[in-house]
Order: structure tokens, then sequence, then C-alpha cells
């Protein structure tokens, strides 16, 4: 077998099943370890697979700007939002970080729902001026425009200063040995803090970020009471079903 066609059948076989092993594609494609492992490093220069310790992880989704994203899989967000929305309590606070699947959630809102919303995403904290029982507490800091989103020192210690019973998480990548992670080191500390000041924390997630990963670790997968997400593939749910989490699909 050519190198070119083993490489390709590498990327059909993570395109099926998400995550690919050094030792098991040596069994299967009938070639040492140490030349899948040269495939996968070299597969991984060409940035189409994300390479791990035991083999490696498709990539997720291109990281895109926010305004891109708010026109990308609009119904498959609604479904997860709309399975999202049961689990929030009205007359408690919530701490919802910037993702598009988030600001969907908040459009679906009841209007007459009654709570107090901590926000860190000007998109969603505009949202919520069209909602007349709803508190609004919006997180200053450096306005990062590719998520819109605010960041640094100057959120990190509001945060500090407050305490939610709820956190929605929008989830950039995600997989069961290296937990929830997202590009940049910013984005990372901020939701550790989110974590850390919330007695819940629900993560939405689009099916087609399953066993990704990006370059900043956030937390554990443990770390999540609920996981909303569509359809998931049979295996892929089998997997998350063994988790302690609560995993709505």
């Amino acid at each position: 077998m050519l190198k070119e066609e083993r490489q390709q059948k590498i990327l059909n076989i993570l395109n099926t099943e998400r995550k690919v092993i050094a030792k098991d594609l040596s069994n299967r494609l009938h070639v040492s370890e140490d030349t899948i492992r040269r495939d996968l490093n070299d597969l991984s220069r060409q940035k189409k697979l994300k390479r791990v310790h035991s083999g490696a992880l498709r990539i997720g989704p291109p990281v895109t700007s926010f305004t891109y994203r708010t026109n990308v899989n609009n119904e498959v967000k609604t479904k997860i939002a709309r399975k999202t929305l049961p689990l929030l309590k009205e007359d408690s606070v919530i701490l919802i970080d910037g993702s598009t699947t988030n600001l969907m959630l908040v459009k679906l809102l009841p209007a007459d729902f009654a709570a107090t919303i901590i926000t860190n995403s000007p998109p969603i904290a505009i949202e919520l001026v069209n909602f007349p029982n709803i508190e609004v507490i919006n997180l200053g800091g450096d306005f990062y425009k590719r998520s819109m989103i605010n960041l640094g020192l100057q959120t990190y210690k509001q945060l500090q200063q407050l305490r939610a019973d709820t956190y929605v998480m929008g989830i950039y990548n995600l997989n069961i040995s290296d937990g929830i992670s997202v590009p940049t080191i910013q984005e990372a500390e901020i939701k550790r803090q989110m974590f850390d000041i919330s007695n819940e924390v629900i993560g939405m997630v689009t099916s087609d970020k399953f066993n990704t990963m990006s370059n900043a670790l956030v937390g554990d997968i443990t770390d999540l009471n609920y996981l909303v997400s569509d359809h998931l593939a049979p295996a892929i749910k089998q997997a998350y079903q063994q988790l302690n989490i609560n995993l709505i699909d």
C-alpha cells in the first residue's frame, strides 16, 4: 500500500470513528506502529488531524468569527437550546458565556422568564434587553472580537465577586481523555473561573465537536452536570453515558 493511500485510509477511519489508536491502526493496516506514528505525525503537520499520545483525534470545526457562526447549523442549535430550556430555573442566578448556541438559548427564553443572568457576551446582554423580568450583569474586560466576548483580568476579578446557581457553557471541543478545551488560554482561564463559582454546569455542544481537541484545556468532562447535544452516533453516546453526567441528546 502506498503511503498516500494508507494516510487516506487513516483519515477515512478517523472521520468515521472520530478517534484512532496507533496500535489498532497498525493491526488494521498491517504495518508497524512506527510507520503509523510517522503517518500520524505527517498528517498532523498537514493539520489534517490532532495528534495525541496514543493516536490522533479529528480536528474540530474551524475557528471562525461569531458573526459567521450565527448563520451556521441554526436548526441544530435551536434543537439543543430547546432541550436545555427545562434545566433553567426561574428566580435563580444563571451564568451564560459566549457562543452562538448560547445566544440561541437566550432568544428562546419565555418572554416572562424571571432570573438574574451574568454574561461576558455583549450580544447576549443586548438580546436580554427584551426580557423585562431578567436582571443582567454584564461582565467587562478586553473585547475579544472573533468570539464577541469579554476576557482578561477585569472579567476574572468580577467573577471572583459573584456566585451562580447554574453555568451554561458553550463548548468548542471535547473528548473523554483530555476533557473540554478551547482555542486560547484567556478563554480557558475565564471558563475555569466560571466553573469555580457555579453550583452546577450545563454544557451545550453540537455533535461535530465530540472527540476533538483545542490547545487550551478547561476541565474534565465529569465537571459537567449536564451535557446537551443533538443526535449522537451510538458508539459516542455509549462512551459518554458511562461518565457521571446527564447526557441529553
